[in-house]
């Protein structure tokens, strides 16, 4: 008997048991669909971060006080630690490799002008923070090079701002009062969108001095350090901690590259998407039971057919190849029709759902369809060895 007699023997069966078949099928589909549909949510959500992480470039060390790996006391208190200051944020300017340094501190107030009030994060930064944070100034100019003791009461609005408070009018010139301070606008940025929740464009920025006075700080919250294309992460960030450390006499700060950042961010993201998959495996497993079931009765009801076959002169190998290209086509179709349903329901929820993140992984598709496969000729291993080791005297006798 060759191949082609025992895939045409193993589609005859599927077909006269077309209820069963379909509903042995449906099992594998719904599992796969299940892994197709919540793999391409996790590594939407994946892509999505990620991408959220890298709109400020990946060549960014951020400076933070504190120590968070501290052999005593909780790290990072600013209590216990020498408060980050702008002159830390000059020296680090010196860094090779680095090409900008702004320090940043940021608080939350109301921004009064034109008759309206906006409450907003209001962000102290540097000269440097465009390059940086890699932003851009839509009107006017960004904040200008100036020593942090003579910073002038300048602001610069996020978009949103602007057109809360100046809608249609020019708002460079205008006076913004901010926590009861005066400041004159000099810019406004291009949209940026949001990070994190953060709605980048609702805030706004003034030179770090100030918003020192306007919060009453001592510190910086952070200093966020740009270096060149192509420059080692690690050799800029051991550069700023020698920089530093003799600058506070010991290393009482934490420096955190971006790669360090979306390597943990990634590790994470990937469990993630690997424990919701593994969820939908489960309907694999229920599926792959379901086959192995619909096998041991299929072979029950068959027996004759293989005593007949066995008398006729099939080898074992024969009755097995049978058995098992039933469960492996089982599979085959139902994972199939599991991947069009899994990729479908994923993209009707993309167009229903524009702010939900899905993204379907082709290469994980196809090891979708292989695993179905596998289960399918897993599960129609044990009921097709029992066919096989039927004696054909026997097998033709049963009822």
């Amino acid at each position: 008997m060759t191949w082609a007699d025992s895939i045409h023997l193993a589609l005859r069966a599927l077909i006269a048991h077309r209820l069963r078949s379909f509903l042995t099928l449906l099992g594998i589909a719904v599992g796969i669909a299940a892994v197709i549909l919540l793999t391409s949510i996790g590594e939407g959500v994946h892509r999505f971060v990620l991408a959220e992480f890298t709109q400020f470039g990946t060549n960014i060390i951020e400076l933070q006080p504190g120590r968070t790996a501290a052999s005593s006391g909780p790290g990072g208190l600013q209590t216990t630690v020498r408060l980050l200051t702008v002159d830390d944020a000059r020296a680090l300017e010196r860094v090779p490799d680095v090409v900008a340094v702004t320090p940043v501190v940021w608080g939350n107030s109301e921004l009064d002008a034109n008759g309206r009030t906006r409450r907003t994060l209001v962000y102290g930064v540097g000269p440097a923070m465009q390059e940086a944070w890699q932003m851009k100034v839509r009107v006017g100019s960004f904040l200008p090079p100036e020593q942090a003791e003579s910073a002038r009461a300048l602001i610069v609005l996020g978009p949103k701002v602007k057109q809360e408070l100046f809608g249609a009018e020019s708002a460079i010139g205008q006076r913004v009062l901010v926590g009861g301070s005066q400041f004159r606008v000099v810019g406004v940025m291009e949209p940026k969108g949001q990070f994190l929740g953060i709605d980048l464009d609702d805030t706004a920025y003034v030179p770090v001095a100030r918003a020192l006075e306007l919060y009453n700080r001592e510190g910086l919250l952070r200093i966020n350090l740009a270096y060149r294309d192509g420059a080692s992460a690690t050799r800029v960030a051991e550069a700023a901690r020698k920089v530093m450390i003799a600058r506070h006499g010991r290393e009482d700060f934490t420096l955190v590259t971006q790669e360090d950042m979306l390597r943990t961010l990634s590790k994470i993201l990937d469990v993630l998407t690997a424990a919701v998959g593994a969820l939908g495996a489960i309907s694999l497993l229920v599926g792959g039971v379901g086959i192995a079931t619909i096998m041991t009765i299929a072979v029950t009801e068959r027996t004759n057919e293989i005593g007949l076959l066995k008398a006729l002169g099939a080898p074992a190998r024969t009755i097995l190849g049978i058995f098992l290209g039933e469960a492996v086509a089982v599979a085959a179709i139902g994972g199939a029709a599991g991947l069009a349903l899994g990729i479908g329901i994923a993209q009707l929820a993309r167009l229903a759902l524009p702010a939900l993140p899905v993204h379907t992984p082709w290469s994980f598709a196809l090891l979708a369809e292989i695993v179905a496969v596998l289960i399918g000729l897993a599960a129609g291993v044990l009921p097709a060895r029992r066919a096989a080791q039927l004696n054909a005297v026997e097998a033709l006798r049963a009822e």
